[in-house]
């Protein structure tokens, strides 16, 4: 539902929609009154326009067609055609739709909707299914900027319920809109009264969440387990109570339901996610992350999208942010970067990403930076980008910037020549001469080599030895208590396959630092991330 990119205003469309019925030039009428809906949805005159239209053109609903590319304004504007035309049902329904596109704008803050006497007109059913459109456009809980022009469907739900106060499909909808809407105890009542009037497992689902999001654990690992004994070959339920066990501590358990489910189904996707990031909770272990990103590359096709390798990454050294760097970084001879490969840098480098993978897929913009400029941006950091989070780094920590511009630098290189075998490839060589020198470069060219490991199991022994090579030489000198050996410990935490040794090592190096700069810098860097 592409929009319009013109900046008019909408009483400037609605302007030129006049003109245009003045003249009789209905289909330039319904591309203006479509545009102003856009512009302010819930706009009287807006409405009063189209009501003109509709009488002028004696109810043409084709001109607000529907098609692959519709304009989010012709399909509002049908839907409210529809409900003057008595066929509210199919006008809702291109309303969830707008909804489902654009969830923040108030596409059904408008009298019909919200009309008591509308669910009257409506089969029950039809109306709960309407819900369900709207709650797959709602996060759980909703933020607040979406309560706001989600309320009239609420409304609506409210509406419905008073005249079908029995329907279990209905309240159950109801029940998980409700929920996203912060209306928790509402959601409870309804849920509760939908499974009283038919026990199934999508009702005990509802109540379960509902149930959850209240607060009452106990009660909603009960309504997951009967909708589990309704419906055994459902592995999201598993998943579902996986997940509400481990939230409140009980990981062993947690670890049980999930077991369950993949003796059932290894590669059920909610269940492997879940998995791995269950046991890398219980243990830390990275290789269970790893295992997660492995089967993520292997499965580009699963049914809906998870966020469980991005929560296990997210803020944590190397496999989420960059660490502080240690002291500033001293130029070396040599050319300078070119303009375009700056711009490049400083359009991608950024103190976080999702996980290593994710970083990886990022860098690809580096990809046609030749040789000679990556390493140029590795000896010359560009200034920080004229950003709000650029103005944050570049003012506050300059030093973390150039960290930044160097651990970007590297993943490029990882895309330097990527058809030639990595035994005997430039981006190893090269990568591994930084990784082994001195200076800052070194762990961000080590986390290019782990990244590569994440995202290339063939790379994964050949990587592991690097890293466990440098953490032995720094853990037995003088420097394995200053910064960069704490971060080299971190970016041995993140390598794939390392050695229980190595592993050891890198725990006693990170322990022997807990309280110390590193960790006050840690929640410095946070703060920023945060602003940014």
């Amino acid at each position: 539902m592409p929009e319009d990119d013109a900046a008019l205003s909408a009483e400037e469309e609605l302007a030129l929609a006049r003109l245009a019925l003045g003249e009789g030039d209905l289909r330039h009428a319904a591309d203006h009154i479509a545009a102003a809906l856009v512009r302010s949805p819930t706009l009287p005159e807006a409405h009063e326009a189209l009501a003109r239209l509709n009488a002028a053109s004696g109810g043409d609903l084709d001109l607000f067609p529907l098609g692959q590319q519709a304009f989010v304004g012709a399909v509002v504007a049908r839907a409210h055609l529809l409900a003057a035309a008595g066929r509210p049902a199919e006008g809702l329904d291109l309303l969830a739709a707008a909804t489902g596109y654009a969830p923040a704008a108030p596409w059904a803050a408008v009298p019909w909707v919200t009309a008591a006497d509308l669910p009257e007109r409506l089969d029950p059913e039809r109306t709960a299914r309407i819900l369900m459109q709207v709650c797959a456009a709602a996060p759980d809980p909703a933020p607040r900027r979406l309560r706001e022009p989600l309320e009239p469907y609420l409304t609506l739900a409210r509406n419905a319920i008073t005249v079908h106060p029995a329907h279990p499909l209905l309240l159950g909808a109801a029940s998980a809109l409700a929920r996203r809407l912060g209306e928790v105890a509402l959601a409870v009542t309804w849920a509760t009264r939908g499974v009283r009037a038919e026990p199934t497992k999508l009702g005990e689902v509802w109540l379960g969440y509902a149930y959850r999001s209240a607060g009452r654990t106990a009660e909603a690992l009960a309504a997951l387990e009967r909708a589990v004994a309704l419906d055994p070959d459902d592995l999201a339920v598993y998943a579902d109570i996986a997940g509400t066990l481990a939230d409140n501590g009980r990981l062993d358990a947690a670890l049980g339901w999930i077991d369950r489910a993949l003796a059932k189904d290894p590669a059920f996707d909610c269940a492997v996610h879940t998995a791995h990031r269950l046991r890398f909770q219980r243990d830390g272990d990275v290789d269970h992350l790893v295992a997660l990103a492995d089967f993520v590359r292997e499965h580009p096709d699963d049914t809906h999208e998870h966020g469980d390798l991005a929560e296990c990454c997210r803020g944590r050294p190397w496999l989420g942010q960059v660490t502080p760097a240690g002291d500033e970084l001293a130029s070396t001879d040599g050319p300078a970067p070119s303009a375009a490969a700056v711009r490049r840098l400083q359009h991608l480098a950024h103190p976080a990403w999702a996980h290593p993978p994710a970083a990886y897929d990022a860098a690809v913009g580096l990809a046609t930076v030749d040789l000679t400029d990556l390493l140029a941006l590795l000896a010359y950091p560009p200034d920080a980008p004229a950003t709000a989070l650029g103005r944050v780094l570049g003012g506050q920590d300059p030093a973390l910037w150039k960290r930044c511009a160097q651990v970007w630098a590297c993943l490029g290189l990882l895309h330097h020549r990527t058809d030639e075998p990595w035994e005997s490839s430039t981006r190893r060589r090269v990568l591994r001469e930084l990784a082994t020198g001195p200076g800052p470069a070194a762990d961000a060219a080590l986390f290019a080599l782990v990244t590569a490991a994440w995202v290339d199991p063939a790379t994964r022994a050949d990587v592991a030895a690097v890293v466990a090579g440098r953490l032995t030489e720094v853990a037995s000198g003088a420097a394995r208590r200053t910064r960069e050996a704490v971060s080299l410990a971190y970016l041995a935490r993140a390598t794939p396959a390392l050695d229980p040794a190595a592993r050891a090592t890198a725990d006693s190096l990170i322990a022997g630092a807990a309280g110390g700069p590193l960790r006050r810098l840690w929640r410095r860097l946070t703060a920023v991330f945060r602003r940014g």
